[in-house]
């Protein structure tokens, strides 16, 4: 065994040397051809880096850093109310960014961005050895100046060059700027989701709030949003961006950013997304969307698609307070008439098998696929109902978040659908998909998303400055502007403007008009349907002075006043309030607000009485800077006092004031006054044929509000609607507040050439003697003839009150 050992060991050693010069020839081949290689690889990147180098983008672009910046949209005291183009985006300077927001980032994107070239070699290893060990990608390795190189210069496709391109421009912008520099561009620069590139403007969307004010909770969770924004923003995913929140913390508290205090203070902390009360996250602090497209469509009509990089600031008339104001009371007016109407049922019936919200997992999955079909919308939140009772109703929006609705008032809303006799439609029972809304009183209620729409706009009358603007119930379901967009019949709002013309044809507040109803048939009107105008409530009197009939708003008077003076006059005159003599044909009906306006035309029209007789032109931007804060453009508006916009006589406009103070203090809107304890309120209700339009135009010396109540669909309100009851509401909502800061003013002195006798006015040339004191009083029915003459031969359309074409 010895000898068989060693002469196996002997022939081993005997093979091995002779196989060593074979093995040493083949190293040294191996390092030669590794040697060559090096040195042509070298080569080869030394011909790259000669060619490539040169070709990297000029750094002025970052050291110079113009951004495109969004059309911005402030109100007059510079709060931001829009934005709009492809980028929100705030440029600040880097000792403009706190410190935690700093610590923040370096904590989540590259704690030795301060110790490393640009490249973090230590940090690839890491990231190396970890991906090995999970047999995937888990981490990255990218550094902020290499995130800064690719999103100013590089595109994100997955190839070698514009990896190489990357690696080369981090090294020029390591060696071309400091790190400050570098870091400062990527807080400005980099994207954050929902159209929010850069962290001051990350920090408003997200929080409503300016960077500075930012705890460490918030800018933690800022921070780790970059990873992969359409997962990690907390709007989008906000259980993902917590746990990616808590993880930056962590890091924050190793690193020693976070003292442990800090730290467990953080962890603790609730994430608001809020931008203001009642706003949701990635909007804005005041609610005015319409005001800012409207600015957004003028700037567009000047500037075409640059306007949307080139950063302009859009400064307009609106005021804050008035536009939340204004928000509120509409959204308030349309709720309160949602209240009033008939509940129409829930949304829809779902399949929801016992027990099942005590499963959350599968509750909760149930829940996404109702949200899915019925998505949240207008501030309106959807349920499912698990129990329902005449005297109470539980709903859930999720299986931890249950309400239970059991108070009277409140579910009196829904009472006839509680009713265990209700139709299968309309009957609320568990799984009934319903919306359900938070009331200012912080109760929840079972209420239908409104049908009915709304708009209201204030300004001022001494230069038309418009002070709030909102354009319906909610801009996000459609943003059709019925300020501006909506033509509607104006109803008995309109009676001012033929009355101001009556004024100046001789007639007086004191003159005597007969209110006794009429009635033309088909054949005398020329068309296919009589013509039977009626008084609200169907009360009339023998005869009315025109004051006491504007105060309580009697048609058959207006009519008259119109016969009186000729319906061809009165469309003439009316051109100067800025109405539109097409839209309002001139037959008999105009009398009754028979043509069309805008809210926003009818407001205009209003500040002539307001002002004392002058024409000013509503306009909503006050200045336009450029990115460096540079004017542009300033409004240059007519001011009520300049002779040349001057439209009506002083003494109507000081009459027109006088009847109109008698509205809002005795007649339909005495509610105005009486609510607002003041003698300088003016104003005119207004409701069309079948409560269709509601309407209220008022005003003080100092602001003229309108605010109108129906549908987009022209349809009856209800019999018991009218402007008093439905839009007089949202105008007081607003003015309640608005006039705070406007004392109550005296009335001015007459303007000469105006007989001032007790309650009875006198045009100089039309003394009592000679002024028109009796209207269709002189027989007892009048002349068929003459109200034919004044229809004109109407077509069916101008009798029914409304030309179609205004509708369009």
């Amino acid at each position: 065994m010895r000898k068989s050992t060693s002469r196996s060991r002997d022939e081993s050693d005997k093979s091995t040397g002779s196989q060593s010069p074979w093995i040493l020839r083949f190293l040294l081949k191996t390092i030669a051809l590794g040697a060559g290689l090096a040195a042509s690889g070298a080569l080869l990147l030394i011909i790259a880096l000669s060619i490539a180098w040169p070709n990297l983008p000029d750094l002025n672009a970052m050291t110079d850093y113009r951004p495109r910046v969004p059309l911005r949209v402030f109100t007059a005291d510079k709060v931001l109310i829009g934005e709009f183009g492809e980028e929100r985006r705030n440029v600040l300077r880097f000792n403009e960014f706190p410190d935690v927001l700093k610590s923040a980032v370096l904590a989540a994107e590259d704690d030795r961005f301060y110790q490393h070239g640009g490249i973090d070699w230590m940090g690839v290893a890491r990231a190396g050895l970890a991906n090995l060990a999970a047999m995937s990608k888990t981490q990255g390795a990218s550094t902020i100046t290499m995130q800064v190189a690719r999103n100013f210069y590089l595109s994100s496709e997955k190839t070698y060059t514009r990896k190489f391109y990357e690696l080369l421009l981090t090294y020029k912008i390591e060696s071309s700027l400091s790190k400050d520099q570098i870091l400062e561009l990527y807080l400005n620069q980099i994207f954050l989701g929902r159209r929010a590139y850069g962290f001051a403007a990350a920090s408003r969307t997200y929080f409503g709030k300016n960077v500075e004010d930012l705890t460490a909770a918030e800018a933690a969770m800022l921070a780790g949003i970059p990873k992969a924004p359409s997962r990690y923003n907390p709007v989008s995913n906000m259980p993902r961006a917590v746990a990616r929140q808590r993880y930056v913390l962590g890091r924050m508290h190793d690193l020693g950013y976070l003292t442990t205090q800090e730290y467990d203070a953080a962890l603790k902390e609730p994430i608001v997304l809020e931008s203001g009360k009642g706003t949701p996250a990635g909007g804005y602090t005041v609610h005015g969307e319409y005001a800012a497209e409207l600015a957004r469509q003028l700037m567009f009509s000047i500037y075409g698609e640059e306007v949307y990089s080139r950063g302009l600031n859009v400064y307009t008339t609106i005021r804050s307070d008035d536009q939340e104001w204004a928000w509120r009371s509409l959204r308030d007016g349309v709720l309160d008439y949602t209240r009033r109407a008939p509940y129409p049922g829930p949304l829809g019936q779902s399949t929801l098998p016992d027990g099942l919200e005590t499963d959350t997992v599968r509750f909760d999955e149930f829940m996404d696929q109702v949200l899915d079909e019925y998505p949240d919308t207008a501030g309106f939140n959807t349920a499912v109902v698990l129990q329902a009772s005449p005297t109470a109703v539980t709903v859930a929006r999720s299986a931890n978040e249950t309400i239970t609705i059991d108070d009277k008032k409140v579910l009196a809303i829904v009472a006839r659908s509680l009713n265990p006799k209700a139709s299968e439609a309309m009957r609320i029972r568990r799984g009934s998909v319903v919306t359900i809304n938070q009331r200012t009183d912080g109760q929840w209620e079972i209420l239908n998303l409104p049908e009915v729409q709304g708009a209201f706009v204030s300004m001022t009358p001494q230069d038309g400055a418009i002070q709030s603007m909102v354009g319906g119930f909610d801009f996000f379901s459609g943003n059709f502007n019925r300020v501006t967009q909506a033509w509607r019949q104006p109803g008995s709002a309109f009676k001012p403007f033929i009355y101001a013309a009556a004024l100046e044809r001789g007639m007086t507040p004191s003159t005597m008009i007969s209110d006794q109803p009429f009635e033309l048939t088909a054949a005398q009107t020329g068309s296919n349907q009589g013509w039977k105008p009626r008084n609200y409530g169907n009360a009339y009197s023998e005869s009315l002075s025109m004051r006491e009939a504007l105060a309580r708003s009697r048609n058959m008077v207006s009519i008259r006043i119109l016969q009186a003076i000729s319906p061809q006059y009165a469309q003439e005159y009316i051109t100067r309030f800025g109405f539109e003599a097409e839209k309002h044909p001139p037959y008999l009906p105009m009398a009754l607000g028979s043509g069309a306006v805008s809210p926003l035309q009818l407001a205009s029209a209003f500040t002539v009485f307001a002002n004392g007789g002058y024409k000013v032109t509503p306009f909503l931007i006050s200045s336009v800077t450029d990115s460096e804060g540079k004017v542009l453009m300033r409004a240059n508006p007519t001011i009520a006092g300049d002779s040349t916009a001057r439209v009506i006589d002083p003494r109507t406009a000081y009459v027109m004031d006088d009847m109109l103070r008698g509205v809002a203090q005795s007649g339909t809107a005495s509610r105005a006054s009486r609510e607002l304890k003041r003698r300088d309120v003016a104003g005119k209700t207004g409701t069309t044929n079948d409560a269709v339009d509601a309407w209220f135009a008022g005003y003080t010396p100092s602001l003229v509000g309108v605010a109108w109540l129906g549908f987009d669909q022209p349809k009856s309100l209800g019999s018991r609607e009218t402007g008093g009851g439905a839009s007089l509401p949202i105008w007081l909502g607003y003015m309640s507040k608005a006039l705070e800061r406007y004392p109550e003013e005296a009335r001015s002195a007459p303007p000469s050439g105006l007989i001032v006798q007790g309650n009875s006015m006198y045009f100089a040339e039309y003394p009592p003697a000679q002024a028109i004191t009796r209207v269709g009083l002189d027989q007892k029915k009048e002349s068929i003839d003459d109200l034919l003459n004044s229809l004109g031969g109407a077509s069916q359309e101008s009798v029914n009150f409304i030309p179609q074409e205004a509708l369009n």
